[in-house]
């Protein structure tokens, strides 16, 4: 699946299929909160929180694409990625797009 956030992939033609989007709610856990706790004093990255939202939107891309692939898409454009707060210590990452089919 070819996915870009442009609304053109070059040299094709593109037949629009649907909206199409994936999404994910990842709380912290304990620990990762602790350790960001002291983070904080001393300043820097938070690894951990990286790393959940690295994965909150490898999950979220990868629902996305799940969605996509039930209208036969070859290719995702437009991609874009948000997120909000659902509640203290929760958010969702949500990943849309627009499926679209190679006109041959």
């Amino acid at each position: 699946m070819v996915l870009v956030n442009t609304d053109y992939i070059s040299g094709q033609k593109l037949q629009t299929l649907s909206i199409v989007r994936g999404s994910v709610v990842m709380t912290k856990n304990f620990g990762s909160d602790l350790g960001a706790s002291f983070k904080t004093l001393v300043g820097g990255e938070i690894k951990a929180y990286t790393d959940m939202l690295n994965n909150a939107r490898e999950i979220a891309t990868a629902r996305m694409i799940e969605d996509a692939s039930r209208f036969g898409a070859d290719a995702i454009v437009n991609v874009r990625y948000t997120t909000s707060s659902v509640m203290q210590g929760a958010s969702e990452i949500l990943a849309t797009g627009t499926a679209v089919k190679f006109i041959r």
